[in-house]
């Protein structure tokens, strides 16, 4: 049975962080998919705050050329890192984004509030790309690439606030990732990450990698942030993202792990990451999202009781 929350709601119409407009449009479809109402209808409290407005924007002289957005993403980091702190003071925050430049400042305020009470924050990384990019070594210079990097304390972030308090290697899973260039591999390499690649979700299945991250969150009285990026799911069932990699999760995989998480309720916070409207079909995508956000605050797809054969 899910805990009754108190859930922020908080719009992050952040889409500087990449060169596919549309992401802007993201909260607003989360409301029209009657996000407030299913979590309502879960038995939760729902407080809707709006949409974040980005800082002002400052532009830096010695910026990198290629980089995408710099001082729009910085502006936007600074403002939804306030308004996460307020949010996880105030309960259970849900950032519905908005490009997943986004956690460049959510988590940074979640960050801030688990240091403040003495905690140690876990990230669970639902996305089909491991963003461990820096602005030095992105060719892309896409923000969107690099939330992780940020998160876990590596340096080049100089246009950005330091990090509150960078997350170890070893709390941060990144699960269901297929795309990952060169770069990202040698980010990556001989650091411990949590590191649960389609290979290893295709070779162990969903609930053995979830449940062991899940068992460190709780043996450390940690705090959890997931960041569900769309492209963690597969494009067949959720086109509404300009950054579509095939062999994602299926919709019975995705929801069995938003069930995961709500009956270890370790969750403490959540982004929903990378939605474009504007590449969707009638609001599938978002309707899919909602229903994901449904399950791990309570709600069960399909009822399984225990039944004796009846022949």
């Amino acid at each position: 049975m899910a805990v009754s929350r108190n859930c922020i709601l908080v719009g992050a119409p952040v889409d500087s962080g990449q060169k596919t407009p549309g992401c802007l449009m993201g909260p607003a479809a989360y409301r029209v998919a009657g996000l407030a109402t299913t979590l309502t209808d879960l038995g939760h409290r729902v407080s809707d705050w709006g949409d974040a407005k980005p800082a002002p924007v400052i532009e830096r002289p010695n910026s990198l050329p290629h980089v995408h957005g710099e001082a729009e993403t910085v502006a936007w980091a600074k403002a939804l890192s306030e308004v996460s702190l307020k949010a996880m003071e105030a309960g259970f925050p849900i950032f519905l984004g908005g490009d997943h430049a986004m956690s460049l400042g959510t988590v940074a305020g979640v960050a801030a509030h688990a240091k403040a009470k003495g905690r140690p924050l876990f990230v669970l990384w639902l996305d089909a790309h491991s963003d461990v990019h820096t602005p030095a070594t992105s060719d892309t210079g896409n923000y969107h690439g690099m939330p992780v990097a940020y998160i876990a304390g590596r340096e080049g972030f100089d246009a950005f606030p330091p990090f509150p308090a960078p997350v170890p290697a070893r709390h941060i899973c990144l699960f269901g990732i297929r795309s990952v260039d060169a770069a990202e591999q040698a980010a990556l390499k001989g650091r411990d990450y949590a590191i649960n690649d389609m290979r290893v979700l295709d070779e162990r299945g969903i609930v053995a990698p979830l449940r062991e991250f899940l068992q460190l969150v709780e043996h450390k009285k940690g705090m959890l942030h997931v960041s569900l990026d769309v492209d963690f799911l597969d494009p067949s069932i959720a086109p509404g993202v300009g950054t579509t990699v095939p062999g994602g999760t299926t919709f019975r995989e995705a929801h069995l792990v938003m069930e995961l998480l709500c009956e270890q309720n370790l969750v403490t916070s959540l982004d929903l990451a990378e939605l474009n409207p504007f590449l969707d079909e009638r609001g599938r995508t978002a309707r899919l999202m909602v229903d994901l956000v449904a399950s791990l605050m309570g709600r069960k797809v399909f009822d399984r009781p225990t039944r004796g054969h009846q022949g």
